[in-house]
């Protein structure tokens, strides 16, 4: 009933603990092919109601991306994509507006340039800034209600002071809802420094020993097996958005035949897998589920 559709795998940022910012993918870089994006949408069928246009990379970046909402919204599917704000003056936001996209969430990780940038490395919070009021002016000019604008605050230690300010940034600027997230790390040891004190707001926890490791419990059970997937830029189907490599690949799209790779035995193996022993899935050792804040 739910996937994400990556609309490309490449990105303006150099974000220190994102693949697409490390460019560190061992899998092809690309875009998504318009005709693919489709056949994806009718695949799946017509139980489809949600789609995040957002895996890895800056969606923006796509040069047909609005038409690839369109696609979905014409379907009746609620849209979301994540952005980094970049790319959006007054013209694009207006074509945001009109592709009917339902959600749009708003990286911006910082209230300085200084803490901004301490994790949106080559990122300029004054073009995030402009592009938010540029969409919030095009859905008055409109008169449209969506998308429905988040910031979105992923905390690290330079910015966890400034989540009051954020609230109030947002109030100012009619944004319609302020979320904190939590960073993911992948190396814990070199970028310890980097997890915010407040371990309210981090997925991790501090041993006795002052090493750190995941607060998820591990329990052998995943809502996600029988609701969603992830399908890459070139039409790959994964279990889900932790596996940003693609290593678990449960196969790829050909001919519309999603059903077959659904009910497929790798993709019933890695289900029962994930039932039995999740703890020893590589995947599985960072997922968020659980330690998520929504504010």
């Amino acid at each position: 009933m739910a996937i994400s559709i990556e609309p490309t795998t490449a990105c303006n940022l150099r974000c220190p603990q994102c693949p697409s910012g490390m460019r560190q993918f061992s899998r092809p870089t690309g875009n998504l092919n318009i005709k693919l994006n489709e056949e994806i949408l009718d695949a799946v069928g017509k139980q489809l109601y949600y789609v995040n246009y957002y895996f890895q990379g800056e969606p923006y970046i796509h040069p047909q991306f609005n038409a690839l909402i369109k696609a979905a919204h014409q379907r009746n599917i609620y849209t979301v994509t994540s952005t980094n704000a970049h790319f959006i003056d007054p013209a694009m936001a207006e074509k945001i507006i009109d592709s009917g996209l339902s959600e749009l969430i708003i990286s911006i990780d910082g209230l300085t340039q200084e803490t901004y940038e301490s994790y949106r490395r080559e990122g300029k919070l004054e073009k995030v800034i402009d592009g938010t009021r540029h969409l919030v002016a095009a859905k008055k000019k409109l008169g449209k209600t969506n998308p429905h604008l988040v910031f979105q605050f992923l905390v690290n230690r330079q910015n966890e002071h400034e989540i009051d300010g954020l609230h109030q940034l947002a109030a100012k600027m009619e944004v319609d809802e302020v979320r904190i997230k939590t960073v993911q790390m992948y190396d814990l040891e070199n970028g310890a420094d980097f997890l915010p004190k407040n371990e309210a707001y981090s997925r991790y926890k501090k041993r006795n020993d002052g090493t750190y490791e995941l607060k998820n419990s591990f329990k052998n059970k995943c809502w996600r097996m029988w609701s969603s997937c992830v399908f890459t830029w070139d039409g790959k189907v994964v279990p889900c958005c932790f596996d940003k490599d693609a290593k678990h690949e449960m196969g790829t799209l050909n001919k519309g035949e999603f059903q077959k790779i659904w009910k497929s035995s790798i993709y019933k193996n890695f289900r029962k897998k994930v039932f039995t022993d999740r703890k020893e899935i590589e995947i599985c050792k960072n997922c968020s589920e659980g330690s998520k804040i929504w504010v």
